[in-house]
């Protein structure tokens, strides 16, 4: 096992990351901003360095940096968890030069996916089924429109080194290929460093269906089910559940092949995820894999009773998965609402600030993973990401009312944040049903806003 690792993160995933490893005798070294003095992680760890000013090109994005502290104090291996450089292959592949593990696929396979044309491709000659579009980069606006007349509208522009929502316009009309390619390309220059873009038919009111795998260095590729992320605003998912109500044996064996066979294709190893879209006639398109451990995750370890964060650690150190694809067996069904720092009543805009009183859920069935304390100062510099609220229940409606119960529980005081979007979204008919796709919030969200208001205030009134 590894004996030392630097965890090239903050926020619940370096906590989570942090706690795992302590449970395997694993040390643990943190890094931390300027701005990040007081987090949880820097104070959990078995040593905490700071590695720059506050600002995330500067401290989390600074890979000489990071390197640097990794080789200063020790380590032999740098888990990055999720987001800034989890899919970064240049930094995949200093760490492998550094003679230290990098805790996720080699730079090569993040190359290999992380570019969602190349993705595309891979997933084309694994024999999954694709999104019809672009077999490649499209180079220009014009191209753009001329391939969208081909596969017909509306289509997706999306930056091939895109995630979360970013680098993405959608174009209902030829007129509209010009500005949308433009404004995707700059956001995923900014974002990215990359503006090569590729083209998708856009499927109308999908679901949005993931599967966790695993693979470990003897060739052996396994998947843990799936998680549906359709309650999404901008594409950013806000609600996850598994399993999903969508699909039934048949398509959950088909798309779980599918699945497998695209890591395999790539010669993954470690965890990933690979994701599809399934239309509203039942069939499903690849879109693309993440090559990183997702914010989701705890709710396949939820239904699955596996810990997939001691699973990286197991595959990175060289041994081989501790299950078998036969020994994978979902039980009951997990919801996880994210908790952001945000004003959903003001366009969800991020709201940091201190947090005066804390009271997380608890009870059967329940599980929060948080940075949060009362005291911490929620960071303008980043994702306003606080809280991770999961249960876990022996059927979907137990699920459901036990998310209900928790978040009436949940106290976070100091600043807004998107709680009681999510409590209600537990309550709409549609989503109680599951009868609900990725343009669900589009549709409903101006009622469960109006529906917010009107419970704030009748409990001032009652309060008053």
């Amino acid at each position: 096992m590894l004996k030392r690792v630097l965890i090239a993160n903050r926020g619940e995933i370096a906590v989570r990351v942090i706690r795992a490893c302590r449970e395997l005798g694993v040390e643990t070294v943190a890094v931390y901003s300027t701005a990040d003095e007081n987090a949880l992680h820097a104070q959990l760890a078995t040593k905490a360095l700071c590695i720059g000013p506050a600002r995330a090109a500067d401290s989390y994005l600074n890979q000489d940096a990071l390197l640097s502290a990794a080789l200063a104090s020790g380590c032999d291996a740098v888990h990055p968890g999720y987001g800034f450089l989890s899919e970064n292959p240049e930094f995949a592949d200093r760490c492998a030069a550094a003679g230290l593990k990098f805790i996720g696929p080699s730079g090569g396979v993040i190359r290999r996916l992380g570019s969602k044309s190349a993705a595309r491709t891979l997933a084309c000659q694994a024999g999954a089924p694709v999104v019809p579009g672009s077999d490649g980069p499209v180079k220009s606006a014009r191209q753009a429109r001329e391939l969208a007349g081909q596969v017909g509208y509306p289509v997706l522009l999306k930056a091939s080194a895109g995630g979360g929502g970013r680098g993405m316009r959608q174009v209902d009309r030829p007129e509209g290929c010009k500005e949308a390619f433009a404004a995707a390309q700059a956001e995923a220059v900014a974002c990215f460093g990359n503006g090569e873009m590729y083209l998708e038919k856009l499927i109308v009111n999908p679901r949005h269906i993931e599967f966790q795998i695993m693979g470990d260095s003897q060739g052996n590729v396994v998947h843990l089910g799936e998680r549906d992320c359709s309650i999404q605003r901008r594409r950013q998912k806000l609600v996850e559940e598994s399993p999903s109500v969508a699909l039934d044996s048949r398509l959950r064996e088909a798309m779980g092949a599918a699945a497998v066979a695209v890591a395999k294709a790539a010669g993954y190893v470690g965890a990933g995820t690979v994701e599809f879209v399934l239309s509203p006639d039942g069939a499903f398109y690849f879109i693309e894999m993440n090559t990183r451990i997702q914010v989701e995750h705890p709710v396949t370890e939820l239904v699955t009773g596996i810990d997939l964060v001691k699973e990286q650690l197991r595959v990175a150190a060289g041994l081989p998965l501790s299950f078998t694809q036969e020994q994978v067996r979902p039980c009951g069904h997990a919801i996880e609402c994210r908790i952001n720092a945000e004003d959903p009543g003001q366009d969800f805009r991020p709201c940091p600030g201190r947090t005066e009183f804390l009271h997380i859920p608890g009870g059967p069935g329940v599980r929060v993973d948080t940075a949060l304390y009362p005291g911490y100062e929620v960071s303008p510099y980043y994702d306003s990401l606080v809280a991770k609220v999961l249960v876990h229940a022996p059927t979907r409606l137990e699920a459901i009312r036990r998310m209900r119960r928790a978040l009436e529980e949940l106290v976070i005081e100091g600043y807004p944040t998107n709680a009681n979007l999510a409590h209600l979204i537990m309550y709409d008919p549609e989503f109680v049903k599951g009868q609900y796709h990725t343009g669900f919030l589009d549709t409903h969200l101006e009622r469960l806003l109006e529906l917010a208001r009107t419970c704030d205030r009748l409990t001032e009134e009652e309060e008053g």
